[in-house]
C-alpha cells in the first residue's frame, strides 16, 4: 500500500493564508464580542423571569436566553458577512434584518435549549406559545441593542481604516515635499561645483556629473515607491556621498555596510537618507577636518537595525541646530503610521566624537 504524497509547502501556505483572510479575523471580532452578548443575553433573563414574570426559573430563562441570543448574533453576524462581505451596510437595512431574524432565533434557540434541559419537544413548544409574545419582544429588543452596538463597531473600525489610510497617504504626500525641497538643493549645489570643476579639473567633472546622474535616476526611481530594497537604499546613499566626496575631497570618507541576508529586505523609501544629510551637514561640514560616516545595517530575532554614524563635531551641534534638521521629525512620524510603536529612532553620541543615528524596525514587517 502507497502512503498518501506529502502536502506541498506551497498548499499549507496558501491554506494558513486563506484561514488567515477568511476565518481568524471573524473570530477574534466574535471574542470580542463575546462578553457583551453574554452581558445582553443576561439582562434578558432577567427582563422575562423578575419584569414579565414569564416562563421558568431564572435559571432556565437565562439558558433559553443564552440559545435564543447566540442564535441571533450567529444569524446577523453570518448573514452580514455573506450579504455585505465586510462592507458597512446600511443601517435601516441591518435593523431590519435583525428584526427579521428575531422569531427565527427564537425558534432555534427554544429548541436548543429545550435539548439540553431534555425537555419532550411538545411541552416546550406548548409552553414556550404562551410566552412567546415576551420572548419574542424581549429577543426583538435585544436583537435590535446588539445589532446597534455591533454596527456601531463595524462602523468605528471602518472610520478607522479610512483615517489611518488617509494618515498615510499624508505621510507619503510628505515624503514627496521633502524629496522636492531636496533634490533641488543637490542639483544646484551640485551643477555650480560642476561649473568650476569644467575649466579646472575635466576629469573629475566628468565623474561627478556621471554620479549625479546616477543619483537621479536612483531617486526618480524610489519616489515612486511605497517600499524600497535594502540594496535600492544604500545604491542610492552610495550615490549620494559620492557625489558629496566629490565637492568635499579628503574631508569626507565613508563605508557601508550591508550584509547579503538583508539586501532583499524591504523599507520605506527615504528613511535612511535624510540621517545621512544630518550627519554631513551637522557633523562633518562644520568640522575643519571633516570626518568619516558609516552607514550598516544589521538584524536580530525582532528588529531590523539600521545606523548612521558620523564623526563630526558630536550631538551638541545636532541639538542645537535642531530646527534646521530634515526629515527627524518627519522620519518620527512615519514610523509611527507605517510600522506602529515599536518602530524607532535615536540618537546617541558615539565614540569618540560624532553621532550615532539609529533606526529599529520590527524585522518581519521589513521581510522580502
Amino acid at each position: 500500500m502507497t502512503s498518501p504524497p506529502p502536502v506541498q509547502p506551497s498548499l499549507l501556505a496558501s491554506l494558513v493564508a486563506t484561514y488567515r483572510q477568511s476565518f481568524s479575523p471573524t473570530l477574534q471580532y466574535v471574542i470580542s464580542d463575546l462578553p457583551r452578548l453574554l452581558l445582553i443575553n443576561l439582562i434578558c433573563g432577567v427582563l422575562v423571569t423578575y419584569v414579565m414574570h414569564a416562563g421558568g426559573s431564572f435559571f432556565e430563562n437565562w439558558i433559553f436566553s443564552n440559545c435564543i441570543g447566540l442564535c441571533a448574533y450567529t444569524l446577523i453576524t453570518g448573514l452580514k458577512k455573506l450579504i455585505w462581505r465586510g462592507r458597512t451596510p446600511n443601517s435601516l437595512t441591518f435593523y431590519a434584518l435583525c428584526c427579521l431574524i428575531a422569531p427565527v432565533s427564537f425558534v432555534l434557540g427554544t429548541l436548543i435549549a429545550a435539548t439540553l434541559f431534555s425537555y419532550p419537544l411538545p411541552h416546550v413548544l406548548a409552553l414556550q406559545w404562551n410566552v412567546a409574545s415576551s420572548f419574542i419582544a424581549v429577543t426583538s429588543l435585544a436583537s435590535l441593542l446588539a445589532s446597534w452596538s455591533f454596527w456601531n463597531k463595524s462602523k468605528m473600525a471602518e472610520l478607522a481604516a479610512h483615517a489611518a489610510a488617509i494618515e498615510k497617504q499624508a505621510i507619503q504626500a510628505q515624503l514627496q515635499m521633502l524629496q522636492a525641497q531636496i533634490e533641488p538643493h543637490m542639483l544646484f549645489n551640485t551643477l555650480a561645483n560642476l561649473q568650476g570643476l569644467i575649466m579646472l579639473d575635466p576629469a573629475r567633472a566628468q565623474h561627478m556629473l556621471e554620479q549625479l546622474i546616477i543619483y537621479l535616476r536612483m531617486t526618480l526611481s524610489a519616489s515612486r515607491a511605497e517600499q524600497s530594497s535594502l540594496e535600492q537604499e544604500f545604491g542610492l546613499i552610495t550615490a549620494y556621498l559620492e557625489l558629496l566626496a566629490i565637492r568635499m575631497g579628503q574631508r569626507l570618507s565613508f563605508t557601508l555596510d550591508l550584509p547579503a541576508a538583508l539586501r532583499g529586505h524591504r523599507i520605506a523609501p527615504m528613511l535612511l537618507q535624510p540621517l545621512v544629510e544630518n550627519a554631513i551637514k551637522h557633523g562633518l561640514e562644520p568640522s575643519i577636518s571633516g570626518g568619516h560616516v558609516h552607514v550598516s545595517a544589521s538584524s536580530d530575532d525582532a528588529c531590523l537595525c539600521l545606523r548612521v554614524q558620523d564623526g563630526g563635531l558630536g550631538l551638541s551641534a545636532v541639538v542645537d541646530e535642531s530646527r534646521q534638521h530634515v526629515g527627524n521629525d518627519n522620519i518620527r512620524r512615519r514610523l509611527q503610521v507605517l510600522y506602529g510603536a515599536a518602530a524607532t529612532l535615536t540618537l546617541t553620541p558615539a565614540l569618540p566624537t560624532g553621532v550615532c543615528a539609529e533606526l529599529r524596525l520590527p524585522f518581519a514587517l521589513t521581510a522580502p
